[in-house]
């Protein structure tokens, strides 16, 4: 399965580029499109071919990661897009011990998940009008409301 353009298109906005480090909601070192790792250190500075760059690498890890662990379920591609945006944004630890993706295992048309999606809206403790968006964007691209 492979991540349609919309989907990458509307994680960069989501996320934002920004090419010096800083510290995301959660308290997260991030740089780009939301790269985080232990290569983005305090002051790292980087270039917007950098930054675009990063950003394929790592959504195409995420792709890579939400295909295998859920390879065994069929999944349309707007569900595949939506799965891995969340993904991309939490982490697969979290995606990975979330109930969305015992949903998803269990029944990937469950209605259930749409709410699921919702419930990923806060970072570092505090509501965030944009993560509110966001999943609500997601949750609708996961259900073909593109």
């Amino acid at each position: 399965m492979e991540l349609s353009q919309l989907i990458k298109s509307k994680i960069k906005a989501w996320e934002g580029c920004r090419l010096s480090a800083y510290r995301c909601p959660s308290g997260v070192l991030t740089i780009g499109f939301g790269h985080t790792g232990p290569d983005v250190t305090p002051g790292k500075l980087i270039s917007q071919t950098e930054a675009d760059a990063l950003f394929e690498t790592d959504i195409t890890r995420f792709a890579g990661e939400i295909y295998k662990t859920l390879e065994n379920v069929n999944l349309n591609n707007n569900q595949f897009d939506a799965l891995v945006s969340i993904a991309y944004n939490i982490g697969m630890t979290a995606f990975k011990n979330s109930a969305i993706y015992r949903l998803v295992k269990a029944n990937p048309d469950n209605p259930e998940i749409f709410s699921e999606f919702l419930k990923w809206r806060y970072a570092g403790g505090k509501e965030l009008p944009g993560l509110k968006r966001r999943r609500i964007e997601e949750a609708k691209h996961y259900f073909g409301d593109v």
